[in-house]
């Protein structure tokens, strides 16, 4: 009786998790759905699946452009224990440790040439209909 809701609590809900990927790179469930052809709405049920299935994982994996154990691993804490980590050491007076810096400008930049070259790809498509 006990181990059910600690095992519970242990599984890893696979469509929150796309929700918080989707989410970290600023995209759009619209966008999204866009780029996999499929509605809003379909995103939005996704989102909510704790199992999706590995064909629609990769899918999503792609278009985000990030492995599909990305996705299927990825954890608040530990993600928020990392930034916390590397804020901890590069913020630290006196502190003679490197911390890889991380330039949240640089990540805009890199997924808003993504999210062009995209929208290029679909008019260029549209143009040879």
């Amino acid at each position: 009786m006990i181990a059910e809701p600690t095992e519970k609590l242990n599984r890893r809900h696979t469509g929150r998790n796309v929700q918080r990927v989707r989410m970290y790179f600023g995209v759009k469930q619209e966008a999204l759905a866009a780029d996999l052809g499929i509605s809003q709405q379909d995103v939005s049920k996704i989102e909510q699946q704790e199992e999706i299935d590995e064909g629609m994982l990769s899918q999503i994996a792609g278009v985000l452009g990030v492995s599909s154990e990305v996705i299927r691993d990825f954890d608040v804490e530990r993600a928020i224990y990392n930034i916390n980590n590397i804020r901890d050491n590069t913020f630290e007076q006196g502190s003679t440790s490197i911390a890889q810096q991380f330039n949240p400008l640089e990540k805009i930049i890199e997924l808003y040439e993504r999210l062009l070259q995209s929208e290029r790809e679909k008019v260029e498509l549209l143009k040879n209909r």
